[in-house]
Formats: C-alpha cells, sequence, structure tokens
C-alpha cells in the first residue's frame, strides 16, 4: 500500500528550508538544552528560575494542570515548559529534513486518518517531531515513554500543549511508569487501533490487562530487540492475535540507529557523565551485534583497548576480524575499566562480577532496560548509594571501592544524545502499510519492513548530503534482472555493518557451511 502510495514521489528536497541555521533564541535554547543535560542546572534568566521551580519533588500524579485549550487529558512534569519544549523541537526538525518532507508530501492525503495510534518510546524532541507527523497525517496519538529517564519533560510538556495526550516525566518510578501505561490505554471512549512501541512494555501491558482492546488493534511497530522477542514469542505460542512489523531488523534501524548513531552516542553519554578520558581504559563490550559494533568502534577509536564478549561464534569471527579480543567477562573482570552491556539478555553482569569490579570502574547498559545488570543485588545495607550527578550514582563497597553506575544501569546511555531521526521514518512508513493494508494481506504473525520501504528511507536522507544516486539504464536493469526502482538487494542480501565487508551476517554464512559440511561428509 505504501509504496504505491509513493511511487511517483521524487526525491528531491528542498534543502534550503533545513539549512537554515537556529535563530539566535534557538540557538540560546540548544545551548541550555546540552547544558540541562550534563548538568540539570541553571543559574540566571527569570525563564531559567521557572523551569527550576517546576523541578521539584512533588509526583506529576499529584498535580492538577491545564493546557491552553483546558484539557487536564496529560501527566508531565510541568506545563508550563512547553515553550521551551517547543523550542527544542524546533530545532530538531532542523536535522530533520526526510521526516518533514514525508510529512509535507502525504499530508494532504491523510493516510492515517481514523488511526488511533498509542504509542511507548523515549520523548525527546527527535521523536516529538515524528509524532507530530503522525499527527499531520491524520492520526490521534496517546503517549507514554518506553524508559523512566530519557524523557525531556520540556518536550513532553511541549507535545501536552498542542492536544498530545502524554503521559511521561524523567525519573518515574516503576508503578509511575505502568500507571502511564495505563493511562494511554486506558481511558473512557478512545479505542486504539494502533500500537508504536519500543521495549514490548505497551503491547504486553495491553495483551495482559485489555486483552478485548488488544484484539481491536489492526497493527503493531515495534522498535527494538526485547519487543520483536516478546512478539516473537507471542507469534509462536499462537497468542498473536493481530500483525506486527519488526522495524528493528530494517536495515535503516540496524545499521544506522544501532551501529552508527550508538557509535556516537556512546562517548556523548560516557563523557558528559563523567568525564573520563578514554585513552588507554581498558573496556569490555558485552554483545557484538550492531549496537555493540559501534560502541566498540568509537571507544577503539579514542585509544581505549577494548574487549568483547559473544555467545554467538559468527559476531565473535567479525570481533577478532575487526581486531578486538573475543573473551569470557571474568577473564578480565579485574581488570576492566569499564563495562557497557548491548545483549537485550539478563543477568549478563552478576553481583559476583561487580564485586571483582576495580574501584572506579564505570558500568552502564545500552540495552532497553535493566535486567543485563544485576542492580537489584546492589541494593543491601552493605553497600552505599551516594548520587553525584543526574543520572549517575557511586554504589560504595564497605572496603570504600566504588562502582560508577549509569542512571542505575536502567537502559539506554544514548538518552543523552538522542540525535538520530534517521530509522523515524521507517515507524511512520510501517505504520501507514499496516493501517492502510487490505484485509488479508497481513496475517497474524511478525513481517519484516519491505525492502522498498527501506530504500525510500534512505533516499530520504541522501538529499541532507547532498548524494546524487546513479539511475541504471534499462539495458543494465535487465542485465541484473532489477527494476529501475528498486529493491535493489535481494531479501537475503546483509549490508556490511564493520570495516570487514567479506564478512556476511548470519543467514547466508550458516548456509553456506552447511553446504560444505554437506559436501565433506559425502
Amino acid at each position: 500500500v505504501i509504496i504505491g502510495f509513493f511511487q511517483q514521489i521524487q526525491f528531491v528536497e528542498d534543502k534550503q528550508e533545513f539549512s537554515r541555521f537556529p535563530t539566535k533564541a534557538g540557538r540560546r535554547s540548544l545551548s541550555r538544552s546540552i547544558s540541562q543535560s550534563s548538568t540539570d542546572s541553571y543559574s540566571s534568566g527569570e525563564e531559567d528560575a521557572e523551569y527550576n521551580s517546576s523541578d521539584d519533588e512533588t509526583s506529576p500524579r499529584d498535580k492538577t494542570q491545564v493546557n491552553s485549550k483546558g484539557s487536564t487529558d496529560f501527566c508531565v512534569k510541568n506545563i508550563k515548559q512547553a515553550e521551551f519544549g517547543r523550542r527544542e523541537i524546533e530545532i530538531a526538525q532542523q536535522d530533520m529534513s526526510a521526516l518533514i518532507s514525508l510529512r509535507k508530501r502525504a499530508q494532504s492525503e491523510k493516510p492515517l486518518a481514523g488511526a488511533k495510534i498509542v504509542g511507548c518510546t523515549h520523548i525527546t524532541a527527535q521523536t516529538a517531531v515524528l509524532i507530530e507527523t503522525l499527527v499531520a497525517l491524520g492520526a490521534q496519538c496517546r503517549w507514554t515513554a518506553c524508559n523512566i529517564y530519557s524523557t525531556q519533560n520540556e518536550v513532553a510538556a511541549a507535545l501536552s500543549e498542542t492536544g498530545v495526550a502524554v503521559f511521561a516525566w524523567k525519573g518515574e518510578s516503576e508503578d509511575d511508569f505502568w500507571w502511564c501505561i495505563d493511562r494511554c490505554v486506558n481511558t473512557e471512549g478512545w479505542q486504539p487501533n494502533m500500537i508504536l512501541d519500543d521495549g514490548g512494555d505497551l503491547t504486553h501491558w495491553m495483551y495482559k490487562k485489555y486483552p478485548n482492546v488488544f484484539k481491536k488493534i489492526r497493527g503493531i511497530v515495534e522498535e527494538s530487540v526485547t519487543g520483536v522477542h516478546r512478539l516473537y514469542q507471542l507469534s509462536k505460542a499462537g497468542k498473536l492475535c493481530v500483525p506486527a512489523m519488526n522495524v528493528n531488523d530494517s536495515v535503516t534501524k540496524q545499521k544506522f540507529d544501532n551501529l552508527y548513531c550508538c557509535r556516537e552516542s556512546i562517548l556523548d553519554g560516557l563523557k558528559r557523565t563523567t568525564d573520563v578520558m578514554f585513552g588507554g581504559k581498558q573496556v569490555v563490550v558485552c554483545g557484538y551485534g550492531e549496537v555493540g559494533k559501534g560502541c566498540s568502534a568509537a571507544l577503539k577509536a579514542l585509544g581505549a583497548i577494548v574487549y568483547v564478549t559473544e555467545i554467538d561464534p559468527i559476531c565473535a569471527l567479525q570481533a577478532c576480524m575487526d581486531g578486538f579480543r573475543v573473551v569470557k567477562l571474568n577473564e578480565v573482570i579485574r581488570l576492566v575499566d569499564v563495562i557497557i552491556t548491548c545483549t537485550g539478555n539478563k543477568n549478563v553482569v552478576t553481583r559476583d562480577q561487580l564485586d571483582r569490579m576495580k574501584n572506579g570502574s564505570i558500568v552502564c547498559n545500552m540495552g532497553h532496560s535493566n535486567t543485563e545488570i544485576d542492580v537489584a543485588s546492589l541494593r543491601t545495607p552493605e553497600l552505599t548509594w551516594e548520587r553525584v550527578r543526574s543520572q549517575v550514582d557511586h554504589v560504595i563497597w564497605p572496603d570504600g571501592k566504588r562502582v560508577i553506575l549509569l542512571a542505575e544501569a536502567s537502559g539506554h546511555i544514548q538518552m543523552f544524545c538522542m540525535s538520530c531521526s534517521l530509522n523515524l521514518e521507517s515507524f511512520a512508513l510501517a505504520l501507514i502499510e499496516l493501517y492502510n493494508a487490505p484485509e488479508g494481506r497481513y496475517k497474524q504473525d511478525v513481517y519484516l519492513l519491505p525492502k522498498k520501504m527501506d530504500e525510500y528511507v534512505a533516499s530520504l536522507h541522501l538529499a541532507t548530503f547532498d548524494a546524487h544516486l546513479t539511475e541504471l539504464s534499462d539495458e543494465q536493469a535487465k542485465y541484473l534482472g532489477l527494476n529501475k526502482n528498486g529493491p535493489f538487494k535481494p531479501n537475503y542480501y546483509r549490508y556490511s555493518s564493520t570495516h570487514s565487508e567479506f564478512l556476511v551476517e548470519q543467514s547466508f554464512l550458516i548456509e553456506k557451511i552447511a553446504n560444505v559440511i554437506s559436501q565433506f561428509r559425502k
């Protein structure tokens, strides 16, 4: 459906609109945003004082707030921060020309008219641009946060001011987290028909607590490893009663968001929170998937000595070919300065291993939730917790040893650098596809994003780099057996994600190995 919808679109961007520098006010807002992410403090200006006064200890659940339209259907830290949040969103739009272009091209057609989308993602200036794009395309949206630390309060306020029902604030408790999800789903007179999820918590909550509501959903779009794993579990058990789109394994998500963006955000997050110098530091990256590859490459470039842990022999071989030492965590636990988990698994770093880490070590998690690190085991009387700055805790052992724990290891250190918008268009297109698909096209199963959509998303970004695609001649297209307009690669093609371009990924390599073994046996 969506491929046909955009068949006639020319990939020519109006770069001028997005290449302008921010206004003076916009530049001030940007610098203050960076400062807030790093220090959470302001020292001057009437507006800054108002912002500080709003950041009190009163739970948003205990406040009665009203936006300018008279609505109370939201729960954010402080609705008065909306103007500041609006400037943040406007700045984010400067680097999101592809999504804005998609909004302009499709909003007259309103392909999401009648869609009632409930979303659970990070709430940042970048995702706000996505949410407002969905609204511009005709959708009604209710939104909550997938991570208790990553919400930009001012952005949540700005969205609430425009009429999007947002239930999220930075620093929620676990009880707050589930309360916010429930408020998004359970509201009188509003039946959601689409889900956009990051981690599967929203889908899981609706499936368990509101099965009748869940059965009326027309489609689910999931963007995380954890959430996709949960969907496949439901499908395998025969309990997935709606079609779902796996955006996480799309090329534009795996290679750009997971690889390239994590490659930058890991350094940004660690530098802002710890001010540590990485040259010569010994670092363990647990997991060498796309996120692990990005983190490892960035740390290696700064001169760190990087070890990798892996359970998959193919990923382990990739790490070896990229120049990393593949080890078991216990082999180096007493030596390392930093541990970064990127697996999506549970109990990757145990209490016993934390006990054996040296003084001043840093522990953080790039996965969805804090299951990778056994944080609960650190909540014991003999250990002291000391908050040293926003989202940074020192856990102190009886002998004085300190381990630096970032955001209680609760997921996504890239929350400090959520500047990536390279995969947001995929979410919008997947929602449009599932919502408009004729009955019977998608069964009650999990589907990958069609490669044609992946290519379209990539093409939207090329104008930002002033990149120009070569076009196949009719003769060349016939020779390769391709349509001139794509898709240009078969479904089994796996785009190289490391400097070792000859290394292909799992399905193709396993097939080759199996053939060799079979011939050898014969």
